[in-house]
């Protein structure tokens, strides 16, 4: 491949993962042709970008980017997978889909993670990760405990006692009854 190709390629593979932050790098060499569209139908589905890339051209694209220390170690041609809400969401996606069996030929390899480059068994932990949503949720929940819990210690003890002004009420009322009711008798009497 002459120098002027190798820097279109590398310049394209550079638009495309501009703004890119985290990605996983994978092996999905050798699967067939059904197999092949198949796992990429199953990331478009999900939003998932795949792009098969040569390493060298990678890592000459991602040259001062926080990308570029995904493609250090990794030997040929790789998938370069990113996209999703979070990169915690990518995982799981991803490590499901190598799990599955349906694709056998898949195998992550690595990736990035807030520009540091991460092994393939740190994406496994990753995947048992909280995603952004679970984290807002725990987040949230944590935040509005204490305010529940102060606002039942508040209503609790109001509600004690309005619930004895109440029977307390209807304690009277019960007494006043047969009184009012001996008093029309009598003057209905006279």
């Amino acid at each position: 491949m002459s120098k002027l190709v190798k820097k279109l390629v590398s310049r394209d593979i550079a638009s495309r993962l501009d703004g890119v932050n985290d990605a996983i790098v994978a092996n999905i060499v050798g699967m067939t042709g059904e197999q092949n569209y198949n796992i990429r139908k199953a990331f478009r589905e999900t939003g998932i970008k795949v792009m098969v890339v040569k390493r060298t051209l990678a890592a000459r694209a991602t040259e001062g980017t926080l990308l570029r220390s995904a493609f250090g170690e990794q030997p040929g041609s790789m998938a370069v997978i990113w996209g999703c809400e979070d990169f915690v969401s990518l995982v799981r996606l991803v490590t499901k889909m190598a799990d599955s069996g349906k694709f056998p030929k898949l195998e992550i390899k690595g990736g990035v993670m807030d520009g540091d480059a991460i092994t393939a068994d740190q994406v496994k932990k990753v995947s048992k990760w909280p995603s952004r949503s679970e984290q807002i949720s725990l987040l949230v929940g944590q935040i509005l405990s204490p305010g529940s819990n102060l606002a039942g210690q508040l209503v609790g003890p109001a509600r004690k006692i309005a619930g004895q002004i109440k029977k307390m009420i209807e304690n009277q009322e019960e007494e006043a009854a047969p009184a009012a009711a001996e008093s029309t008798e009598s003057g209905a009497a006279e």
